[in-house]
């Protein structure tokens, strides 16, 4: 998806449009990702008066959708207002519409300037997805390969993980995503925003990874609705034949 800087009731639209074509295609999904910030972008220095006063538009919206249209939504990030604060939280909605999970972005990246104007969260991105244990991270999240371990030994099978990831760092971005899957043994679904805001570039290259680490499917830099489907118990054919947790030794590290 294209997100225009500092203009929520365009990305809302435009979402809504999306949403309905991912919906209404031969090959209806169980699950819709989509990237961090749609609602706002890095629009920060109005964040505070563009951010979604608790979440309220965003929720009521995403909840009437997947009730409506019975399907799972991780729902992107949004810049999320709580009193003075803006997080850049995760919502998560199942089939009957209900909300499953929250999270709010724990590492905050200062090359971005959002220590600046945001607040990190401080609880995991834990959450179950039809009884599958999930989890979920947003963007500069991925560089930190402790997070993702501490998801995956809560018996997450899959991670979701939108973002804002910008050129040049393509390579980057899908090494890490590639690594957390190997090194997990979990699959994982990200989703990257495209186009341009000011001076930045945004490459999209949104990913569905397996266990082994094999790219299932992978967008270029043009907007655009990815279909992947995962077998959920590949996960544990992988761990049982490299068995990583069991030969862990963690008092050594």
């Amino acid at each position: 998806m294209d997100i225009q800087i500092g203009e929520p009731d365009t990305n809302f639209a435009q979402l809504e449009k999306l949403l309905h074509q991912a919906v209404s295609g031969d090959q209806k999904p169980d699950v819709i990702v989509f990237p961090e910030m749609w609602n706002t972008g890095y629009a920060l220095t109005e964040i505070q008066q563009l951010a979604d006063p608790n979440g309220v538009r965003t929720k009521a919206f995403l909840s009437d959708f997947s009730r409506t249209h019975r399907v799972n939504i991780i729902g992107g990030s949004i810049a999320d207002k709580r009193d003075d604060r803006v997080l850049n939280t995760i919502y998560a909605f199942d089939r009957e519409g209900v909300e499953t999970a929250e999270y709010s972005k724990i590492h905050l990246f200062r090359l971005m300037d959002e220590e600046k104007f945001l607040h990190s969260g401080d609880q995991l991105g834990r959450f179950e997805l039809e009884g599958v244990p999930a989890g979920a991270m947003i963007c500069y999240d991925i560089r930190f390969p402790e997070l993702a371990r501490k998801l995956a030994l809560d018996g997450a099978r899959i991670l979701f993980v939108p973002a804002e990831w910008p050129h040049p760092r393509l390579h980057h971005w899908r090494t890490l995503l590639m690594a957390r899957a190997i090194e997990n043994q979990m699959y994982v679904v990200s989703c990257n925003r495209v186009g341009t805001s000011g001076t930045t570039n945004f490459f999209g290259h949104s990913m569905v990874i397996d266990p082994w680490g094999e790219v299932l499917v992978e967008g270029d830099e043009s907007e655009a609705i990815l279909h992947a489907t995962i077998d959920l118990t590949e996960v544990v054919r992988v761990r049982a034949k490299i068995p990583v947790f069991e030969d862990r030794r963690p008092h050594l590290y």
